[in-house]
């Protein structure tokens, strides 16, 4: 079964916390499809009155908030052990090579880091444990997660609902339009972060171990 022919039949509160959690659970660090259950929901929400397109992005944006804080803390209290297990459990996402492209880019970005990570899918799963075990300090980190969360969990909610609805009299099956363009970002977004995580690696290889210092 199609994923948006699912979630047509359950509850719009179900469809509400099913988003939240996902994007919950993929911000603490745990690779999920985030983006494809928020834009499905949201072309759900273009089609069917019942789910409330605001509603909808608010669970996601308190979803992608109180998932980054938890991994943060997580991050903080695990330290670099937490970041071993992580890549004997999931190696494709937190490889070593992807780990020290995601540090270069704290140390130099600092809290931007965090803000721009949200719109990656890579990223996302990173930035929360990361931040926490390179100490961070919070007040940083919740602004930007908090703004971060704002702008892509409201803003792809509110974009495509837009779309669905503008569309409603030319498309039939908006599904496949929304999870089209996601897929699209996704793969383009994996690809750049993928190339900048072998440079990384790279140079890991080639480079003395040296001690990270704390992010800004």
């Amino acid at each position: 079964m199609h994923i948006q022919e699912w979630l047509e039949n359950i509850p719009a509160v179900s469809v509400y916390l099913l988003v939240g959690l996902v994007i919950g659970l993929e911000s603490l660090g745990i690779p999920l499809p985030g983006e494809i259950v928020l834009v499905s929901s949201a072309l759900l929400a273009s089609q069917q009155g019942h789910i409330n397109p605001v509603i909808l992005g608010a669970a996601a944006v308190v979803g992608a908030v109180v998932g980054d804080s938890i991994g943060y803390a997580i991050g903080r209290k695990g330290g670099r052990p937490l970041l071993a297990w992580l890549a004997a459990k999931f190696p494709k996402h937190f490889s070593e090579g992807h780990v020290a492209m995601a540090e270069k880019s704290f140390q130099k970005w600092g809290m931007w880091a965090v803000f721009v990570g949200r719109f990656i899918a890579l990223l996302r799963i990173f930035a929360g444990p990361l931040a926490g075990v390179l100490h961070m300090p919070y007040w940083k980190f919740f602004i930007a997660n908090l703004l971060g969360g704002i702008c892509w969990a409201g803003g792809t909610t509110a974009a495509i609902y837009y779309i669905g609805t503008v569309a409603e009299s030319y498309l039939k099956n908006f599904s496949y339009v929304g999870l089209g363009l996601a897929a699209v970002f996704g793969v383009v977004s994996m690809l750049v972060v993928k190339n900048r995580a072998k440079k990384a690696s790279a140079e890991v290889e080639s480079a003395p171990a040296e001690n990270v210092p704390a992010a800004d």
